[in-house]
This record gives C-alpha cells, structure tokens and sequence, in this order.
C-alpha cells in the first residue's frame, strides 16, 4: 500500500532559497515540493523543513556505554539512548565514531569497541532505531595497538569512514604543552611528575608508531574503498602527507593554513558545531567561525553534543553576513552526505530521501519539533 506524507504551511529550506509551501512525501521519496498553501496535509504552522542532518564524527556513544569510570552499560541499551538524542537533534544519519586504539584519555579498549559496533549492527538489523547509523573508526595511529583494533573491524560492510588521529603532545590539536597539561591533568588527576612521564610516554609512541599506522591504515582503506579524514592537521607537511594518503576530509583542522591548504588540495574541511556555537575552539585552536568567514568551511560535525548541529547552521546563517540559510544547512546535510558518497539524501529536492525534520526558532534557539526518516515520524 502507498504510503503518503503531506507537509504543508512551511517554511522549506532548499538548496538556494527558502520558499513557503509543501512537500509531498510518498514510500519514502520526496514526490513534490510546490509553493503556496495546500488545502490538505500536516500544518507546519509556518515552521522551518529542513533535510535529515547527516554527522559524521560523533563519540557521544562512548558516554552512554561508559557513563561513569569503571561503569560498563548494556551496549545495545547504550546504542539506544544515544539514537533517541540523536533522532531528537534532527540528526537522521549518522556515523558513530568508534575509537581504535588505546590511549590514557580512555580505558574503553578494542574489545569493548567491537562489542559496541555489533550492538550497532544488531540494532540495524532489528529495526530498534530512529536514525540511519554507519560506523566511523577514529584511528589513535600514534597507539601500539591500533592495527589490532583495526583488524577487529575487517570487511564490516557499515565502516565507511576512517580518521586518522594523533593526540600525543607538541603537535596537531596539542601544540601548545601548557594546553595539554590542563588538559589532561585536570581530566587525570596526574602529578607534575606523572605528566612528564606520561608526555615522553606518548611522544615516543608516536615516534614509534604514527607513520607506520597511517601508511597502513591508509592503504587497507583504499583497497575497502573506505573515506579517509585526517583530523587535527596544523601545518602544510601535514596536508602533504593527508594528501598523498587520499584523505578527503580535512577534520578539525587546528590552524587558517592547515585548513587553505586542505580546501585547496580538494579535500572538504570539517569543524565542530560547538565551536561555532561557542564562538571558538576549546583548546584556543582556530575558530570555526572564522573559517566560514574566509570561506574555508564545508562541513559542520556536532562532535560531543549532537544538539550542536542544527544550532551551528541557524548561527552561522544569522552571525556570518555572506552564509546565507540555505549554505548554512548545506553544512549538515548536503555537504557531509556527499563527502561520504550518499547521494540519496541531503536535500529537500524530488526523488531524494524522505528524511526531514521541523524547525522552529524560539529566542534564537532552534526547535526540532519532528524528525521523518524516509518519511516515517521518528521523532
């Protein structure tokens, strides 16, 4: 039987313009988006439609499974909790960030993240969630047991992105020593002497290890035809070698140079929503903000909140004079889904995904009000 869904008395954001009228969705697929006033449908009320926000680097998951140190939660309990926020964000695709390979920032080892990637997987398969899910490995390459985290994730179909990270200190997100300190003792409760030790601990693992896991990982990427991002670059050798890696998506990068030098060597630049919403990084990195206004911003990511997303578009629309709306909501739909190849979805247009939420904006405060995942009220 057919299976119609009437939007009517909105306000539709589409690729280049916001119109007031309705869109028409039937199996699943947009059919129609006409302006004016329909006599017959859902009455939006004159709230914003907007396309299913699609993300691409969340570790929100990893607070639900571990909420507490030493506290472990059911893992497809945890999977579910955190496609509920996400659904309710207006987030209806999403790439779960996974963490492969172990360092002092987190006791969660590779175990544990296969285990929270089967519930993920299962949860699919069972039809238990809202959202479209997909799983990103966020690669510690500087950690000695990266490839064996790695190798757990072999042929699974649902990888389709792959980062390639190092957080050890005096480069990338950490260039700055006395960040990392504040960083990492307030979050650890280190001794000054701890911190030393745990510093030169680091740095010679990634000496050791972050080029080779690179290479690597890289390599085995390309053959599974995974996406690849690099994430924290900070200098032109670090875009050389991303580059010469095939990455297509600069993530999180730390500096203006970094991120020119990404966008020029083709690769789509990814920042955190909260940073936008904030008004700039919390490790004193670049602002995103002002990358969107040198026009070196492609992609938003609502990292640690996923509520972040569809703040970020309606602040960069309203705070950055040249973004208009529509370029805004590009950031988290139509941009992120094309970076990783899904061309179904992104866009309010005929023959594209049902995916569709409903915004109002209350206090300069967007309101998801409904999500539609193929047509079908997920939230």
């Amino acid at each position: 039987m057919t299976q119609e869904l009437v939007l009517r008395n909105a306000r539709i954001v589409l690729p280049d313009e916001v119109i007031e009228g309705s869109v028409v969705i039937r199996d699943g697929r947009i059919v129609d988006i006409a302006a004016g006033n329909a006599s017959i449908g859902e009455d939006m009320e004159g709230d914003y439609l907007l396309p299913g926000l699609v993300e691409l680097h969340t570790d929100h998951l990893e607070r639900h499974y571990a909420p507490r140190p030493k506290v472990r939660w059911n893992p497809i309990a945890s999977v579910l909790a955190h496609d509920a926020q996400i659904a309710a964000s207006g987030i209806t695709t999403v790439f779960d960030a996974l963490r492969i390979g172990l360092d002092e920032d987190s006791n969660l080892g590779a175990e544990e993240m296969r285990e929270l990637g089967n519930a993920i997987e299962n949860s699919v398969e069972a039809g238990r969630l809202r959202a479209d899910h997909f799983l990103h490995l966020r690669c510690e390459v500087s950690a000695p047991d990266c490839l064996e985290g790695f190798e757990l994730f072999k042929n699974d179909s649902r990888v389709k992105l792959a980062s390639l990270m190092d957080h050890s200190p005096g480069q990338r997100q950490f260039t700055s020593i006395d960040t990392y300190k504040v960083y990492y003792m307030n979050k650890t409760g280190m001794t000054e002497e701890d911190f030393r030790q745990f510093c030169e601990k680091r740095v010679a693992q990634s000496q050791t290890y972050s080029s080779r896991h690179r290479n690597a990982i890289s390599d085995i990427c390309r053959e599974q035809g995974i996406i690849l991002a690099s994430h924290d670059d900070a200098t032109m050798e670090h875009v050389d070698e991303a580059a010469t890696q095939g990455v297509r998506v600069a993530e999180f990068p730390t500096t203006q140079e970094a991120a020119t030098a990404s966008r020029d060597a083709g690769m789509q630049v990814l920042m955190g929503a909260p940073n936008v919403v904030r008004g700039g990084s919390h490790s004193g990195n670049v602002s995103a903000r002002s990358l969107a206004e040198g026009n070196t911003l492609d992609i938003l990511s609502s990292d640690y909140i996923p509520f972040s997303l569809v703040q970020a578009a309606f602040a960069l629309g309203e705070t950055v004079d040249h973004i208009s709306l529509p370029q805004a909501v590009a950031m988290v739909s139509k941009n992120p889904a094309e970076a990783v190849g899904l061309d179904d979805r992104g866009i309010l247009e005929q023959g594209r995904r049902g995916d569709v939420i409903r915004v109002r904006v209350d206090e300069h405060v967007p309101i998801v009000r409904s999500v539609w995942r193929e047509g079908a009220r997920v939230a």
